[in-house]
């Protein structure tokens, strides 16, 4: 491979660090034509750029990638993650506070659930960061209705199947009761949609409230909700020193 070569990279992965999507979503703007190369309009993500290729999404030129940049934001109940809602719904992004970069969410939050989301303005780190692989455990404080069997609570750590689905290893503990309602502690590493929800209907459980509280080592504390705090460069670095080895 010559140094040339070597300096090339997948173009949804480029356009992701300029921060403006996803990688995933890179790859179907590409696919529906929005994406050109040196004027020509790419009609698959299956291809390289080089520093000096000119890459156009929807005819503007591809903002060049910004240092990297992580936010921890507290979701508040009612709004959808995602830049635009089919429907009309109010999204997360609608509700951002002003002078804040573009970002792109790590992951999802339903929108009645409540609590500590990821953003950044690097897709790419965005995807590295909701890779399996990567291994980040997400915590909830859950609220439910219905009788707690804390040996199914337990049983749980060995994985569920429900509906053909299988869910992993899953960590849960009954905190308190409070009459009909009871809080629970849940850990889980792979986040399948709607997870939590499903997983307590298979116990005959109901969820009322759902606050994520962490994220990998990334904790929610005391941000007040609808409020933004930016991860500090040093303690980003340290705390993903994966994504960043090798890239400065």
């Amino acid at each position: 491979m010559n140094t040339e070569d070597h300096k090339k990279e997948r173009i949804a992965k480029k356009i992701a660090r300029a921060g403006i999507c996803s990688r995933r979503d890179a790859e179907k703007w590409i696919m529906t034509g929005r994406v050109a190369v040196n004027g020509k309009t790419l009609e698959t993500p299956a291809f390289t750029v080089g520093e000096d290729d000119v890459v156009t999404v929807d005819g503007k030129p591809l903002p060049q990638a910004a240092k990297t940049r992580l936010f921890l934001y507290h979701k508040p109940a009612g709004l959808v993650t995602t830049n635009r809602d089919e429907k009309g719904r109010t999204t997360i992004f609608d509700k951002l506070p002003p002078g804040m970069p573009r970002v792109v969410s790590v992951g999802r939050l339903d929108m009645n659930t409540e609590g500590l989301l990821l953003l950044t303005n690097d897709g790419e780190l965005a995807r590295f960061l909701e890779l399996p692989a990567t291994g980040w455990s997400r915590k909830y404080r859950v609220r439910v209705q219905g009788k707690v069997d804390e040996k199914k609570l337990e049983a749980l750590k060995k994985g569920i199947t429900i509906e053909g689905i299988h869910y992993k290893s899953i960590e849960a503990k009954l905190d308190k009761t409070q009459g009909t309602n009871a809080w629970l502690t849940v850990t889980l590493t792979e986040g399948k949609n709607r997870e939590i929800r499903r997983v307590m209907e298979a116990l005959d459980l109901r969820v009322n409230r759902l606050i994520r509280v962490s994220y990998g080592s990334f904790m929610l504390g005391k941000i007040p909700e609808g409020a933004v705090e930016e991860v500090k460069e040093a303690v980003m670095k340290t705390q993903i020193s994966k994504y960043f080895k090798g890239r400065e």
